[in-house]
């Protein structure tokens, strides 16, 4: 055998191990769950209220960062500014700090007896052990994919089209509205969705800030160390199979040429 025919083995040999340690572990789930195990996880209603717990949550995040993000998203894409870079840096700090430790972040800076946090109680706003914090944990975790995301989309946007609206007349802000927003909306919503998914995926920051009211990955966890492998498989197969639905789902409004 050639040298390029024993290259060529070799290279596909080690892409189907990583394809396998990636797959072989899901399928395996789906397979130990079967249909028992998901009519099991729908019929038990703290399951439920946990998924639906966490979809809601994941959606107010997701929401969040769209108002929060979108704006600063084309600020970084458009506009050159002292300290561009460094902002940029600060916004990505969440996806490489371990997430326990952001948890215990968020608790010192959100909890009561802090500054923030007795404003935030004092306007009838609890955050830790309450939903709030849940949103809050996402929100931290999940903001700067959507972030990054949508500031891609907007480079990908012409800058000559929003000249040549302005040019018909259209202002800034009508210019962004009609030709700007609409060229980068699919790269936003696929990153909507992916921060939708890191939301509802998060455990280590959510575990320390709220554990109750329990969300899917806690709920989970819970089960899994009180009552053993079996007890939580059902919650997990039926999580997992929102995360391949949501996978699915990035697939068709992922723009094209971004795979």
């Amino acid at each position: 055998m050639s040298r390029p025919a024993w290259s060529r083995l070799a290279v596909t040999l080690l892409a189907a191990l990583l394809v396998l340690f990636v797959l072989g572990p899901l399928l395996r789930l789906l397979a130990d769950a079967g249909p028992a195990g998901l009519g099991e996880a729908l019929r038990d209603r703290e399951v439920r209220d946990a998924i639906a717990l966490t979809v809601t949550t994941a959606t107010a995040a997701t929401a969040l960062a769209l108002l929060l993000g979108v704006p600063l998203a084309w600020l970084l894409a458009r506009r050159p500014f002292p300290g561009r870079r460094l902002l940029q840096g600060i916004l990505e700090l969440p996806v490489v700090i371990p997430h326990p430790v952001a948890g215990i972040a968020l608790l010192l800076f959100l909890g009561r007896q802090s500054p923030v946090g007795r404003a935030l109680a004092s306007a009838g706003l609890e955050v830790v052990s309450h939903v709030p914090g849940i949103v809050a944990a996402m929100l931290f975790v999940s903001a700067p994919i959507l972030v990054s995301a949508a500031r891609e989309a907007f480079r990908q946007v012409d800058p000559r089209l929003e000249r040549v609206a302005r040019t018909l007349g259209d202002t800034p802000w009508r210019a962004f509205r009609r030709v700007t927003l609409p060229l980068a909306s699919r790269g936003i919503l696929a990153g909507a969705l992916l921060a939708w998914g890191r939301s509802v995926s998060e455990f280590g920051s959510i575990v320390i800030l709220t554990y109750n009211p329990k969300v899917a990955s806690v709920l989970i966890f819970d089960r899994f160390t009180a009552y053993g492998l079996p007890a939580a498989i059902p919650a997990a197969v039926l999580l997992l199979l929102l995360a391949l639905a949501l996978f699915a789902l990035v697939r068709v409004v992922q723009p094209a040429g971004a795979e």
